[in-house]
């Protein structure tokens, strides 16, 4: 239980990082923020090419990372959670 609450709160970490990029996204203009909010590959793309940032470093690590934490955590933790 306590894998699947942590990584609850690395996935809290990720979206927060992530509303970051979308909003710059946005406001760079509406059409680029369609096309990271919509392409999934993109916004990946434009996190490391096209956002700018003095913390950039800290917030693509928390939104890549955090997901990526949050992923295995949340799965190890429902993995050994005891049956009904």
């Amino acid at each position: 239980m306590l894998l699947v609450l942590l990584g609850l709160g690395f996935q809290l970490l990720a979206v927060v990082c992530w509303v970051l990029i979308f909003g710059h996204a946005f406001q760079r203009s509406l059409g680029t923020g369609v096309m990271v909010l919509l392409i999934p590959i993109y916004n990946v793309v434009y996190a490391f090419t096209q956002f700018e940032h003095r913390r950039k470093g800290l917030i693509l690590a928390g939104a890549i990372g955090g997901l990526v934490l949050a992923v295995v955590l949340r799965t190890a933790g429902h993995a050994l959670l005891p049956r009904a």
